[in-house]
């Protein structure tokens, strides 16, 4: 089982840390069942970017980078060497630590 710490870039808001997290579910799926505001408008099927996350350490414990998804990075707001897509990170048999920071959601549009 994974821990997967969350750090936030919007003001105000505290680092949460979730442990035992199951693998085979994916760092948006994590977020979501414990309470963690990510937006997701396209349901985590890999068709947009709004849940865009920088992966800073841990990226061994997810599912690789796919072409489809570093096509979505692409059109994320301010994408970094560690972007990744949260529903695509789907968490690997094992454990360890993954450390992902959520860029200010407030900033985006059309939810």
């Amino acid at each position: 089982m994974h821990t997967i710490h969350f750090t936030f870039e919007q003001k105000g808001l505290a680092p949460i840390s979730v442990e035992n997290c199951p693998e085979d579910d994916s760092i948006l799926e994590v977020a979501l069942k414990n309470n963690i505001h990510l937006h997701h408008n396209c349901g985590g099927v890999c068709a947009c970017s709004t849940c865009h996350i920088y992966l800073n350490s841990g990226e061994d414990l997810v599912e690789e980078l796919s072409d489809k998804e570093e096509d979505f990075i692409d059109r994320a707001r301010n994408p970094k060497i560690n972007s990744r897509l949260s529903c695509q990170c789907i968490l690997l048999k094992g454990s360890g630590e993954i450390h992902v920071h959520i860029p200010d959601q407030s900033l985006i549009h059309g939810e």
